[in-house]
């Protein structure tokens, strides 16, 4: 079988590659992970192609409310990375194209599964699991115990010293959200957002801000995809994280090509590219700690392992719903994010 994936896959990008540029000599990709990521995706793709490729970089839930808004006159040609929910969104909204890659037989299970669910408007393209990052330093001046699971960070000690994004612009703060109702009920859940929002000093517009903020002092604790502090943790500053002991959600970070698209045959040439195990072995090159779904990939020794952690059984079709997205968005501004502390 696995003869016959890369047969599939070289013949994939032979077709592709075959293909005249015609008119079609260049490409807008809306990127929703960190931008030196995003700028290095680009150029090695323009190497390869002679495709001049335009990138407009937004957290997934700008990028699903941008897609809504232009529906009617798209303007951009992929949406790459970021979380699967507001992908699976999409694609239930009809704002994404189907395209059943060639290359798809390659990748892990789980990101085929994630073709299969979308009925092939999206696909995985790497996955990282959530929970929390600690400045070390701070923990220590401060004469405080390391957090092991989500309910240590309700202690009334830690008021205003954790941070998460928004799950109205952030995708890793709607896993988030989505995480807690999953791990405690929704009640459960709210209420433990709730308690939480007492100890939270800020809510990012980015799911990666809280990492940053950490590592250089500016929270003591952050809750955001563990990759993301990983990085900050290997360029030096004090930082460690946590898989909590109650268990953690996780994001299948995905790639859908716009419907309507207007430079329709290079956006398919950027999702051939973008399913090989040279470009998603670019993300180490970038920084970024993600679990690649080719298998070919080669994975930084530093990057979180998804197999010693104690992940839930993620509800990808519920959660990647709008209805239950929008519904439960407005519970949390409605519960907590306008609630005073």
């Amino acid at each position: 079988m696995r003869l016959v994936a890369a047969g599939a896959l070289a013949l994939a990008i032979s077709c592709v590659a075959a293909q005249p540029a015609r008119a079609q000599s260049q490409l807008t990709v809306y990127c929703s992970v960190l931008a030196d990521w995003c700028q290095l995706m680009a150029v090695e793709f323009e190497k390869r192609t002679g495709i001049r490729t335009n990138i407009s970089q937004k957290g997934s839930g700008e990028t699903l409310a941008q897609l809504r808004a232009e529906a009617a006159n798209p303007r951009g040609d992929v949406w790459w990375g970021g979380t699967g929910d507001p992908h699976l969104q999409a694609a239930e909204l009809g704002l994404t194209e189907a395209y059943r890659s060639p290359s798809l037989e390659a990748l892990l299970p789980w990101a085929r599964r994630q073709a299969e669910q979308s009925r092939y408007r999206t696909v995985g393209i790497y996955a990282g699991a959530l929970g929390i990052a600690f400045n070390s330093e701070l923990l220590a001046r401060k004469r405080l115990p390391e957090p092991r699971c989500w309910k240590d960070l309700l202690d009334p000690a830690l008021r205003d010293e954790v941070q998460m994004s928004n799950p109205a612009s952030s995708g890793t703060a709607y896993t988030a959200v989505a995480t807690f109702v999953q791990l405690f009920s929704e009640e459960g859940g709210f209420d433990y957002l709730g308690r939480l929002h007492r100890n939270v000093s800020q809510y990012t517009r980015s799911g990666p801000a809280p990492a940053r903020n950490t590592a250089r002092g500016e929270t003591m604790f952050g809750i955001m995809f563990l990759h993301d502090a990983v990085a900050e943790a290997i360029e030096g500053f004090p930082v460690k994280v946590v898989s909590p002991c109650e268990g953690t959600g996780y994001e299948i970070g995905s790639m859908s090509i716009v419907k309507g698209a207007r430079n329709m045959e290079a956006a398919k040439r950027w999702y051939e590219f973008a399913l090989t195990p040279e470009a998603q072995g670019l993300a180490a090159r970038a920084k970024s700690y993600q679990t690649p779904s080719h298998p070919g990939a080669v994975v930084p020794p530093q990057a979180p392992r998804l197999a010693d952690m104690k992940l839930i059984d993620y509800d990808f079709a519920k959660y990647g719903s709008s209805a239950e997205r929008r519904r439960l968005i407005e519970r949390w501004e409605k519960d907590v994010g306008s609630r005073a502390k």
